[in-house]
């Protein structure tokens, strides 16, 4: 990659980890995930990252009607890419979770490359006594006995099946190094079409550290494993998402922010929506000389099929 590339910002506006008492400005109305989600592109994002919540009380849903409310208003207003989740939330069966993807045909869904334990749990002590809705404990609680499941065999299944029968594109996702061996047998074994788009996670509980010697080790090993074949993203959870993709932006990355991945803007400082986050990425990108890319450009680099032919 050269100096003159263009960074790909991805925006993920509302997530499964987060809840409702945890900010006032994380969106689970149809109404705000759409004007979030419009807003972050018009501060520059050009993928739209998206999972769905119940409407009356933020709790993670499945539901494909939901995820189509919000992409008929997306696509209304923007030609942003909507990357859609394959992950959903805890709790959610892989049939569950795979709705969505055969009913809406998406440009870009999520591969997560493998189980892991996803901790939410630690959150809970910060905001115990306080939750807005009777859900959002428990929720979190869950975490600490149900691991993100993702076996081989179902990476296997979106591969095999979900890619050719929706023509989406995968946004894989790897939350330590262990993934991207994963990732890069089946790379070899001739199932994984590149351009490959890999979010890297750093900071999550269960996952990688989000250190810069991490950051360094993830980035080295996919250059050997997966070669030229792939187009390199980077996020970090909570604290460290700024720190972690400016250092990943210097060393050739696309970025990811959102409410998703961290709700502040600053030490002690909320992000009082998801567009104010994208506008302080596109801010750092552009004091290291680093331009962004528009939805077009990122289709091109990506190799998607165009919003032309999303089931939406």
């Amino acid at each position: 990659m050269t100096s003159t590339r263009k960074v790909i910002i991805t925006c993920a506006v509302t997530g499964s980890g987060h809840t409702p008492t945890m900010s006032p400005y994380l969106p689970y109305s149809v109404e705000d995930v759409v004007s979030q989600s419009v807003a972050a592109v018009a501060a520059g994002a050009s993928i739209i990252h998206l999972h769905a919540r119940d409407p009356e009380n933020g709790r993670p849903t499945a539901e494909p009607a939901v995820f189509l409310e919000y992409l008929k208003a997306i696509k209304d207003s923007t030609d942003a890419v909507v990357s859609i989740t394959s992950g959903g939330g805890t709790g959610m069966s892989v049939a569950d979770r795979l709705r969505v993807i055969y009913e809406t045909k998406p440009e870009l869904c999520t591969l997560n490359l493998g189980t892991f334990n996803y901790g939410s749990f630690p959150m809970i002590p910060k905001y115990a006594g306080s939750w807005q809705f009777d859900w959002e404990e428990p929720y979190l609680e869950s975490t600490r006995v149900e691991p993100f499941v993702s076996t081989f065999a179902d990476i296997e299944h979106m591969l095999k099946d979900v890619r050719p029968q929706t023509g989406a594109r995968f946004e894989y996702e790897a939350y330590d190094v262990g993934h991207l061996y994963t990732l890069a047998y089946y790379l070899g074994a001739g199932l994984v079409e590149p351009p490959i788009f890999l979010q890297t996670i750093l900071g999550v509980m269960g996952g990688i550290g989000a250190e810069v010697e991490h950051l360094v080790h993830m980035r080295s090993t996919a250059d050997r494993l997966l070669g030229d074949s792939y187009e390199w993203s980077v996020l970090g959870a909570g604290r460290h998402q700024f720190n972690m993709v400016t250092v990943s932006a210097v060393m050739g990355s696309h970025v990811r922010v959102g409410l998703e991945d961290g709700l502040f803007i600053g030490r002690g400082r909320l992000a009082s929506s998801n567009a104010e986050q994208v506008a302080k990425v596109k801010r750092i990108l552009g004091e290291l000389s680093l331009e962004v890319a528009t939805p077009e450009e990122a289709r091109q680099v990506l190799g998607l099929k165009g919003l032309g032919q999303v089931g939406w």
